[in-house]
Parts: C-alpha cells; structure tokens; sequence
C-alpha cells in the first residue's frame, strides 16, 4: 500500500528513531525539499513520466517510509504525504519529559518506542533539562503533571526519613 492519499495522518506510525516534533518538522521539510528536488528533475527532462532518481534521504525518513509502506516516486503521492505531514506535525501529542541531564539519543529512542506502545501512538517526546532536578524525572503531558525525581518521592514522607534516620542513629 504505497498510495499516500488512501492513508491519513492517523494511519502513520512513528518509527523508534524519531522522538520529537523536531524530527516530524525536518521530516516535512526533508519531503517538500525531495518533491521540489524531484519535480525540477522532471520539467528539465521534459518528462513527467520518466523515472526520476530519489535523492539522498535521512535515516529518519527512509525508516518512516519503509514503516509506512509509502514511496516517493510519484508527485502527486509526494504532494498528499506533505500534507499530511503537515497535519501530523500540528496534531501530533507531545510528552515534556524534563531531566537531570542530557538524555542519550539511543536512551530517547527506547524511550520513545515505550511511550508509543503503551501510552499513545503517535507521541512525541519534548526534552528539557533541570539540573536541580538531582534524579528522576518531570513529567508533563497535556491533562497531567507527574513529579517521578527523587524529591518528589520524598515529599511527602518527610516524617517517615526522620523517623528512620533517627532509629539509625539511635541504634549506634
């Protein structure tokens, strides 16, 4: 199924290696940049029927492609998959995940295909960076925010860590 305008922004799934809105926006770009690319190929061979070579192609759109079962070699098929990119781009849910430090990218990825398989489908990951944040994780999606750092498990039981602290000391 490589026809583009049978399958709608709801039908694409996301592959592990793109893992923000960044990555959906340069996919777009990339497209409109292999359409334009591809039709100034076509008019200059005066032939719109002749087979024009795909350009060169980013890991991250030769994964979504082949994910998606979709090719590039007709305009028309370029030009609805541009389009619903765009529309994917606009919808697509973003989960803020705001870290101690800076967040590997093969750690994002997994992490990303985690969030896809069993919270939604199609979610994006926003990464930001908190340094006071000492460990674990903030978390922000559009209707919740949920503190996962350290201090965050440790409000809360203030009293408990005095208490066992206090045993501790006790016991010596």
């Amino acid at each position: 199924m490589s026809d583009v305008a049978e399958k709608t922004y709801n039908d694409f799934t996301l592959p592990p290696s793109v893992v923000s809105k960044v990555d959906v926006s340069r996919m777009v770009t990339e497209v409109e940049r292999v359409d334009n690319e591809m039709t100034a190929a076509a008019v200059r061979n005066n032939n719109d029927s002749m087979e024009v070579a795909v350009p060169v192609l980013s890991q991250q759109l030769t994964d979504f492609l082949g994910q998606n079962d979709l090719k590039l070699d007709n305009g028309k098929l370029r030009s609805d998959l541009i389009t619903q990119l765009r529309i994917l781009k606009d919808k697509v849910p973003i989960i803020h995940m705001t870290f101690a430090v800076t967040a590997d990218p093969t750690s994002l990825q997994e992490l990303a295909q985690w969030v896809r398989a069993n919270i939604e489908p199609k979610a994006v990951i926003a990464v930001g960076l908190q340094p006071a944040l000492v460990a674990g994780v903030y978390l922000r999606t559009p209707n919740h925010i949920h503190d996962l750092s350290l201090r965050g498990i440790l409000k809360g039981q203030h009293d408990l860590l005095v208490n066992e602290l206090g045993a501790l000391r006790g016991s010596k």
